[in-house]
């Protein structure tokens, strides 16, 4: 008994969730703080998320070159890891940035909003930490959960109940099928670890042909396609974008679609890396479809909200692309991809939160009529970010894509590589048009309730300055995503 004490202890390393404990600590501490402080005050909460953040990022560098292992090998603090956890804490305080003014203004100043956001960007950490299918489920849950209350939190508004039942419901469905794909690749393999699980089927090729190890694959990779609203898993992810704050909107483009690729390429490169022949066709057909779905339905949309959760899901098929491609270029390039698309997405977004009236019924392609004339500044920002979703240069929108086609290129996939730079070419429409509003249109409004809050602000010019510098000097951050590989 003492000898199985004694391993079990030698197994366990904090060091290697050290971010992820130090970002509960800090949540767990300002859950319990908010229940001393007047309720209606949440400024001070937003800082020390923003601390806690900053916190996190320190300790979560300490791994970078420098890899941990705990927990009987279950959880990675290595490059991979960080990388990602960097993208994790840059979606949550950008997001925090831009939250503050708008809840007061929409009504729901709740300090237990940003605890949400900290336990919700924990479970992101974990899943890309994990090493084990059973870590990245718990990461998935903890992610999920958190998110849940996040999309319904303006409870006295119907929409965004509806988006809270939504996201429940499919989060309800990914994680179904998550766990039926585990149980079945533990019933072939005996292991739930993904590099034991690699190495099992690559010493039995005849497993590659069996269908409970297909269907395990299958049911995995559908369970991930949920979170990253691939279609067709993507049916209700406008009506959640559309219904939920909008900061929490643009926080769940960035940083949870980020987690479930971390996990997905973790998992299918390494521990199904064998399997490729069998699942690299699959997403090269989902890959296309989502890019034209995404694109082709964004086409007809004048809310802005659901305009850029389409273009969301097209930005899926663009990473997935690299996925397919499953070369070291291709990898890299959909880890920068995530970089570069955090940043302009939730740029676009914290436009979005300036430039709303209170319950934002303004923010359509009408609303925006002469935005450009009336809010100049703001205008250009937003121009900014809608170029870099294009992929025009030099922005960060246009260099991830090239790394990401020259990947798909590198690997044969030529076809696939210019259907994604015609999808490209259809998404100038829509992005395009949004501009056309705001400088060829006669305004309507006065924009007399637009107010250069400090945090959404912030927000806007760091965002942009990412784009922009990303875009023009990409070769050190491509540098890292190359660390980054296992």
């Amino acid at each position: 008994m003492e000898n199985l004490v004694q391993t079990a202890m030698q197994n366990v390393n904090f060091a290697a969730i050290m971010p992820s404990l130090v970002l509960s600590c800090f949540g767990m501490a300002l859950l319990l703080l908010n229940a001393f402080v007047k309720r209606g005050s949440t400024t001070y909460a937003a800082l020390i998320s923003l601390v806690a953040l900053g916190a996190t990022a320190i300790v979560s560098y300490a791994g970078w070159n420098n890899p941990q292992f705990g927990f009987a090998g279950q959880v990675a603090l290595d490059n991979y890891a960080v990388f990602f956890h960097f993208i994790f804490l840059l979606a949550a305080a950008l997001t925090i940035l831009m939250s503050d003014a708008y809840l007061k203004r929409e009504g729901y100043p709740i300090g237990e909003y940003y605890t949400l956001i900290l336990f919700s960007t924990v479970g992101a950490m974990l899943m890309a930490s994990g090493t084990d299918l059973m870590t990245i489920f718990l990461g998935l849950e903890v992610m999920s959960v958190a998110l849940y209350v996040l999309a319904g939190f303006f409870r006295g508004q119907l929409r965004s109940n509806e988006a809270g039942l939504k996201y429940f419901l499919l989060g309800a469905f990914s994680t179904g099928f998550l766990l039926y794909g585990i149980a079945l690749i533990y019933g072939v393999t005996g292991t739930t670890n993904v590099a034991d699980i690699g190495t099992y089927l690559s010493m039995n090729h005849q497993l590659l042909a069996d269908p409970m190890c297909i269907a395990g694959m299958l049911l995995l990779a559908t369970g991930f396609l949920f979170k990253i609203a691939v279609v067709p898993f993507h049916m209700w992810t406008p009506d959640v974008y559309e219904g939920a704050p909008t900061p929490i909107a643009a926080f769940m483009s960035a940083g949870p679609k980020a987690a479930a690729f971390a996990a997905f390429m973790r998992v299918f490169l390494i521990g199904l890396g064998t399997l490729h022949s069998s699942w690299v066709g699959l997403l090269w057909v989902l890959a296309v479809l989502t890019m034209i779905v995404g694109n082709f339905i964004a086409l007809r949309q004048t809310n802005l909200k659901r305009m850029l959760a389409y273009s969301s899901i097209a930005h899926a098929g663009y990473a997935l692309v690299g996925l397919v491609a499953s070369n070291a270029i291709g990898v890299s390039a959909v880890l920068f991809y995530m970089v570069a698309y955090t940043l302009m997405n939730l740029g676009a977004f914290a436009i979005l939160v300036l430039a709303g009236k209170v319950g934002e019924d303004n923010l359509t392609l009408e609303g925006f009529s002469g935005f450009g004339y009336k809010r100049p500044v703001l205008a250009v920002l937003m121009c900014i970010c809608l170029f870099s979703l294009m992929g025009i240069p030099p922005s960060a929108g246009f260099t991830g894509k090239f790394y990401i086609f020259a990947g798909a290129l590198n690997a044969g996939y030529v076809w696939l590589a210019v259907l994604g730079v015609l999808n490209s070419a259809v998404s100038l429409y829509y992005y395009l048009r949004v501009m056309v509003y705001m400088y060829f249109r006669t305004p309507e409004e006065e924009f007399e309730w637009v107010q250069l809050k400090p945090g959404a602000t912030l927000c806007a010019v760091i965002s942009v300055v990412g784009v922009l510098l990303l875009g023009i000097v990409p070769s050190a951050v491509m540098a890292l995503a190359r660390q980054a590989l296992f």
